[in-house]
């Protein structure tokens, strides 16, 4: 079983974890007192101490590795969520380590040694993990390690859980068969068959050696829901449950606690938390500033060849939804011929289009025509990193027909953003748009954006969809 698998691995994984401190922390010695690269005290503690200190420290590490969930099954566990956990176990073990030796009055230990072990130390466990990672996933891509499981319920979750699985061979996932009621035996979804109804759970659990039970009822039957557990857990095998509710609720809703009655609150915002949303806001009035000095050239000299090239104002101000559904004004360098306002807000921009200037094609192809738009950022008005806004009648018309459109107005727009620099923008599906939106949204961490402002670089600012 793999269960017993999973016993065995954890024991190399905590071995392996020990190796990796002793040898992180021999090698912190070498770097400090041996290879020259630091400055030597001529009252050095001798090598017995320091090793001494190994007794505590090797333990101590691998409870908090225990304790910031390092020994857990890694599956579908994401590599930076694990090295962060790494990085985080390690920056307490430092400071206990430091406070242990400041209240023994430890001034003569090495501190520069132990930022030097936290360094190798850090960099190695992530490095172990990831070829260990690696060496597992090549394992059960080729049929080894495997978990066995067993749907109950076939919905749409069924068969989003199915294609993941079937999509992602490394995860070490054998799905035996599904028990359903609203389908006939037989059916079959991507090579799993239906085995026969819900209530043949207490004839196929004592056949079948499962390692895991995953409910995946439809919306319809969630009155089962009970007794299907009851069943589960009298197996004594390991039950989880994938809500057939995708669509409604997103991947990462979060539950308060009312005097033992759970809440679910539809969508986590992280950025409606002041810390988050100021300290976004203070990397954008630094960045747009940054820019604005950097690009002052550029911008100089699109002026002057606008000016040049078409008469009419430099820069074109436009109507665009934003923060909390309020309209403002973005500001762009005008790539079009000057023509009646409200022509120009009932239509797209098409291929080959007559109005636009040639000045206008270059810098819209280049998103040059986009740089004004950092003294939105600085009025905050816009960020430099968000869902793209969009004209109030497109706003009007989209949320009608998309879903969930109008949850992106929770946050300020951005002169870029995650769906950009995934290639949706321009004349590209608003659908997809939307999707990356709300991951974006859902998932922002401070990290994403200077991920996103990155890759822009390099994948946002020539637009093969501009006309």
């Amino acid at each position: 079983m793999i269960r017993d698998n999973q016993h065995i691995l954890n024991r190399i994984h905590v071995v392996a974890d020990a190796g990796v401190i002793v040898i992180s922390y021999v090698l912190a010695w070498y770097l400090r007192f041996e290879s020259g690269l630091f400055r030597q005290d001529p009252w050095f503690l001798p090598w017995r101490v320091y090793m001494t200190a190994l007794v505590f420290i090797v333990p101590g590490y691998l409870i908090l590795y225990y304790i910031f969930k390092l020994y857990t099954p890694k599956r579908v566990q994401g590599r930076r969520l694990e090295a962060w956990h790494v990085i985080q176990a390690n920056v307490i073990g430092m400071l206990v380590f430091i406070l242990a030796l400041y209240l023994r009055h430890q001034t003569n230990f090495s501190r520069m040694m132990i930022f030097v072990f936290f360094c190798v130390n850090v960099t190695l466990e992530i490095f172990m993990r990831n070829i260990i990672r690696i060496i597992l996933r090549k394992i059960r891509s080729k049929g080894m390690n495997q978990k066995h499981v067993l749907l109950i319920g076939y919905s749409r979750a069924a068969e989003q859980y199915i294609d993941r699985v079937k999509t992602n061979p490394e995860w070490g996932y054998n799905i035996r068969g599904i028990l359903a009621d609203n389908v006939e035996r037989g059916h079959e979804y991507k090579g799993v068959k239906v085995l026969g109804r819900i209530d043949n759970l207490m004839i196929v659990l004592p056949e079948n050696k499962l390692d895991e039970i995953v409910i995946t009822l439809g919306l319809a039957e969630y009155h089962k829901l009970e007794r299907i557990v009851n069943m589960c857990e009298k197996s004594g095998v390991h039950t989880k449950f994938i809500p057939d509710y995708n669509n409604v609720i997103p991947t990462k809703p979060y539950t308060e606690d009312i005097q033992g009655l759970p809440v679910i609150n539809i969508r986590r915002v992280p950025l409606n938390d002041p810390i988050n949303r100021w300290m976004k806001r203070g990397v954008d009035i630094f960045g747009a500033t940054v820019a604005i000095i950097i690009f002052s050239p550029i911008m100089l000299a699109v002026a002057c060849a606008i000016r040049k090239t078409s008469p009419g104002p430099l820069v074109f101000e436009q109507e665009r939804v934003g923060l909390q559904n309020k309209p403002f004004k973005m500001y762009k360098f005008r790539s079009m011929v000057v023509q009646d306002t409200a022509k120009e807000k009932g239509e797209w921009t098409t291929k080959n289009d007559s109005r636009v200037t040639p000045v206008g094609k270059f810098i819209r192809k280049t998103s040059i025509d986009e740089l004004p738009q950092l003294f939105n950022v600085l009025k905050g008005d816009m960020s430099l990193v968000g869902p793209r806004p969009e004209r109030p009648q497109f706003v009007e018309k989209f949320k009608e027909e998309i879903p969930r459109y109008m949850i992106k107005h929770q946050v300020r727009p951005g002169m870029t953003g995650w769906a950009q620099i995934n290639g949706y923008r321009g004349d590209t599906s608003i659908k997809k748009r939307i999707e990356h939106d709300l991951y974006y949204i859902e998932n922002w961490t401070m990290g994403l954006d200077f991920k996103i402002l990155f890759l822009t670089f390099f994948k946002g600012f020539i637009n093969k969809n501009a006309y």
